[in-house]
């Protein structure tokens, strides 16, 4: 009875230990100290199977040295701990100076000379494969006690291989997780990079060259532009080529919430601190900690959170809702809004200290309707992309169609311009993009401009030129019809200058044609229409 109490409290003991953690050398070592103590072991070690060399090494043990670890090295089969592994059956010694198999690899045993030392080894087996072994040294009692001993060590090492499996697994979902983490960085960092941003108008190369010089600093960064330009995904270029790309990118919607919950998400809070705080909580500074917070809609926050991140911005510090402690934070910020925070200031709806604050580097990003030029790569870019999502192959539009969609005013910019071809391809049934399979804002712009041009009374004007040409250049047969076209399209273009007030760009819109066509054919025609009082400047550029 006194041994099976002794055992059964063993095994209660290490039980706790196992259940204790996952550190396999931490769980190996408190088992040792167990048996240590109700066994009287002197020294124990466990030796596992290295899968890739075939070789057996000690992973963990008390009693031993570094260096005696170090020497514990087996071949299979060879020792009393090579021959254990290899056959799977235990083995004990009763006296380790007698048994010539006994190798003493470690060294430790050396000094031992006069005294019986016996030595227990038992397998570790893992769904009946053996993956090493498990060791002890103890003074020697009596034959009894040693199978006693074994008995339990056996009980052990199963117990001891079940916390190597779940080692393994836990270590290899962790590694999966890893690469899983490093490939979605790598990912991350590839697709957005600047050369993977649509955009080749003079307004876009701007906004290139300044995420290009801003992305390797920690300076605090402004965005500025209307809804549906783009801000996220710029605010994500300068993070993933910075030198923080392997950390946090955090965003935060500032108009999403406010008061009390908007400055609990940002700053976080503790337990109790107001109605429905039951836990402390992180706060998003804290999450991106030593990576970069993207505060979006930056412009909607309203004074009093004003002020508390302005002392963030400055003393790169912060307090939880509800707590006094002192939190320090290493925090690159990018801010966007769509409104203009200088006439915000000016109405004294944010702080102009704030705002200075923010305005350390700012980039504006155009409207869509001022990169017109960048339309036809963007709805190539999207088609590819949704077809590839929704099985379809949507490939085809027609130049009326793409004259449409260029002029098209997109007030939701390239957001709107996504949807758009997004619902085209869902709705799609064939492979051509066609009038029906567009919004219905874009589908009245079309029809408005049709009418328009139907407005102008081009026949009563093709009526007279005709008349004119026939009588003016009657002795100049089979010239007739060229003539006629120039006299139209010179007619027709002044008209449209005049009508557009010279600006170009208007007035290509107008006739649903290339501003460069547009720029070709008044040079032909002999136009020279005078330029508008900054055309150039004001017009926006493709």
């Amino acid at each position: 009875m006194e041994r099976a109490e002794l055992e059964l409290g063993i095994l209660t003991d290490i039980g706790r230990v196992l259940s204790s953690g996952l550190d396999l050398r931490a769980v190996f070592e408190q088992t040792m100290r167990v048996l240590a103590e109700r066994l009287g072991m002197e020294r124990g070690s466990m030796v596992l199977l290295d899968e890739t060399t075939g070789k057996l090494r000690i992973q963990a043990a008390l009693g031993l040295t570094p260096e005696e670890i170090q020497r514990g090295r087996y071949d299979m089969g060879e020792g009393v701990t090579g021959q254990v592994v290899a056959t799977g059956r235990p083995r004990v010694v009763e006296d380790i100076a007698r048994d010539v198999q006994f190798l003493n690899r470690t060294g430790a045993r050396a000094a031992l000379v006069g005294h019986r030392i016996s030595f227990i080894c038992v397998p570790i087996q893992i769904d009946a494969r053996v993956v090493g072994a498990l060791s002890v040294d103890k003074p020697f009692v009596d034959s009894r006690s040693l199978a006693h001993d074994q008995r339990v060590l056996e009980i052990i090492s199963a117990f001891i291989a079940q916390a190597i499996k779940i080692n393994t697994i836990v270590a290899t979902e962790r590694e999966e997780w890893r690469e899983e983490r490093r490939r979605l960085r790598s990912t991350l960092q590839s697709k957005y990079k600047f050369d993977n941003i649509i955009g080749a108008s003079p307004a876009m190369i701007e906004v290139f060259d300044a995420i290009a010089q801003v992305a390797t600093s920690r300076a605090t960064v402004l965005l500025l532009g209307e809804t549906g330009t783009g801000k996220e995904l710029i605010a994500k270029a300068i993070h993933f080529n910075s030198n923080r790309a392997d950390k946090p990118f955090i965003r935060v919607n500032c108009g999403a919430l406010s008061g009390t919950l908007l400055e609990s998400e940002l700053f976080g809070h503790v337990r109790g601190s107001f109605t429905g705080a039951i836990r402390d909580k992180m706060g998003r500074f804290e999450v991106a900690h030593t990576g970069t917070l993207f505060l979006d809609e930056i412009g909607t926050l309203d004074t009093g959170l004003q002020v508390k991140l302005l002392r963030v911005l400055q003393e790169r510090e912060l307090e939880r809702v509800g707590d006094n402690k002192t939190i320090r934070v290493d925090v690159r910020i990018i801010a966007a809004t769509n409104l203009n925070l200088q006439e915000e200031v000016a109405r004294g709806r944010f702080r102009e200290d704030l705002f200075y604050r923010l305005n350390v580097v700012t980039i504006h990003l155009p409207a869509l309707r001022n990169r017109r030029a960048d339309i036809p790569r963007l709805i190539d870019f999207f088609l590819d992309k949704l077809n590839a999502e929704n099985g379809k192959n949507l490939n085809k539009i027609s130049r009326e169609m793409l004259n449409v969609l260029v002029r098209y005013p997109w007030p939701g910019n390239v957001r709107e311009l996504e949807n758009a071809i997004e619902r085209a391809v869902v709705l799609s049934r064939g492979d051509t993009l066609t009038e029906d399979l567009l919004p219905t804002a874009i589908r009245t712009f079309a029809q408005e401009g049709r009418a328009g041009l139907a407005s102008e009374n081009l026949e009563e004007l093709v009526a007279r030129l005709a008349e004119l040409s026939i009588g003016e250049y009657a002795l100049r047969e089979g010239q007739i019809y060229d003539l006629v076209i120039g006299h139209v399209e010179k007619a027709l273009l002044a008209k449209a200058l005049q009508r557009c007030e010279n600006v170009k760009i208007k007035a290509a819109d107008f006739l649903g044609i290339n501003r460069n066509t547009l720029n070709k054919k008044v040079k032909e025609l002999g136009l020279a229409p005078a330029e508008k009082a900054g055309d150039e400047t004001n017009a926006a550029p493709g």
